[in-house]
């Protein structure tokens, strides 16, 4: 990562020292879900384990997407590209049996849990179920699938698990992001626990503000449009007259304001990854970005009363 140690930071964002596990005489294997979110504009994070001779097979949910078609022709005989929706257990069974059929008696040596979904933040009056239920279906418990399907097969290398989260759910300023957040990393510290006696080691990457494809993939403007589309379609009219339609309105355009304070270059979210899955010595909890120090301390140090109403005053401006 590229920044200054401070004394003062918290020892989980402080810059990384990497000394690299090698495997002395067998390949190492890696499984990524959702690749699709990062392979657009970050190939390089991939291509740093196949260089290191390591397999890599890159969940994406379109096999034929552009980015997808990069990642195949970056080196095809070391990055398997396999189609797989982390919501649908056939999928996830499928891509599960490709991946025995390569590793024989060998083991899988690292997973990391990547897939993400970002509805409209809204009241928690004005959050439909439907939304709630897709938003824990995509960042839970698909996670908490594909993890249980691959779990043996780490256990026998003795291997690893990375979750991306992400440090909104420290804010408390993103309705129904909090919710799933908190459910998944805490689902991730019980199985990092778990997983001692197997020698297998659960890391959580809590990153701040980044810029990904589910930001990229269609303009501000559109999707602002979309997402007001569905509140609205959604939202009773006894809800509408308390709120206001100016209000709800202009709930979307939280998005685009998240949007610009957010950073292209995910260069510290991929080193963190690195460390996690190769470090002889790593964390099991990372914070990369700009003040990415600064909430978890917070969150941690404040009283609760102090800290709601530094959360309110961000939510406030962000609106």
């Amino acid at each position: 990562m590229h920044c200054v140690l401070r004394p003062d930071w918290p020892r989980y964002c402080r810059p990384l020292s990497i000394n690299l596990l090698r495997a002395a005489s067998s390949v190492q294997y890696k499984m990524c879900s959702a690749c699709q979110i990062y392979i657009n504009r970050h190939i390089r994070g991939t291509a740093k384990y196949t260089g290191l001779g390591m397999q890599v097979f890159a969940g994406v949910l379109d096999s034929e997407g552009d980015g997808a078609k990069k990642l195949k022709e970056w080196d095809p005989e070391r990055i398997a590209v396999l189609q797989m929706d982390v919501t649908n257990p056939e999928h996830i069974a499928q891509v599960k049996e490709t991946i025995n059929k390569r590793l024989g008696q060998k083991g899988l040596w690292g997973l990391v849990n990547n897939a993400g979904l970002l509805l409209c933040p809204v009241d928690a009056e004005l959050q439909s179920t439907s939304s709630l239920r897709r938003l824990m279906e995509v960042n839970f418990l698909s996670a908490v699938t594909v993890t249980q399907t691959f779990l043996p097969l780490i256990r026998k290398a003795k291997g690893r698990v990375v979750g991306v989260s992400s440090l909104a759910g420290k804010s408390n300023n993103i309705p129904g992001v909090v919710c799933f957040i908190h459910t998944f990393e805490k689902s991730l510290v019980l199985l990092r626990l778990e997983m001692l006696q197997w020698g297998v080691h659960v890391a959580v990457i809590q990153p701040s503000g980044f810029k990904t494809s589910m930001e990229l993939l269609i303009e501000p403007i559109m999707l602002i449009l979309i997402l007001l589309e569905e509140l609205l379609s959604h939202t009773s009219p006894e809800l509408l007259q308390d709120y206001g339609q100016d209000y709800i309105s202009s709930l979307p355009s939280v998005l685009d304001t998240m949007s610009q304070a957010t950073k292209q270059d995910m260069s510290p979210v991929l080193d963190c990854i690195e460390h996690a899955l190769l470090s002889t010595h790593p964390r099991p909890l990372y914070c990369p970005g700009k003040s990415a120090w600064l909430l978890p301390f917070l969150y941690t140090h404040l009283p609760t009363a102090t800290f709601d109403r530094f959360t309110v005053r961000v939510r406030n401006i962000q609106k």
